[in-house]
């Protein structure tokens, strides 16, 4: 499913007027999870899961072409935590 699937969705469940309007909300909804997790709060969505970010250490990894040892910098990450409602609906 792409954010064009979730759209149409959108618009034939709760009849919305527009297809613009459906758009507006689901570019609502993902915009505010982003702007969420960029200001470092946690997305929790009940019985869907939780969007939080976390920060990876700097660490050393290998180049897997050449085999030389690399420095890989510290990183802020986006991850996801599934709800247990949606692991057992996907089982």
């Amino acid at each position: 499913m792409r954010k064009e699937d979730l759209v149409e969705v959108l618009l034939k469940k709760i009849e919305l007027k527009t297809k613009k309007q459906a758009q507006e909300a689901v570019e609502i909804v993902f915009n505010e999870i982003t702007n969420a997790l960029k200001k470092g709060d946690e997305v929790a969505i009940s019985g869907f899961g939780i969007f939080k970010v976390v920060k990876a250490a700097a660490r050393m990894g290998i180049n897997p072409k050449t085999g030389q040892k690399i420095q890989i910098a510290a990183a802020t990450k986006p991850k996801f935590r599934a709800a247990k409602a949606l692991k057992e609906a996907v089982k």
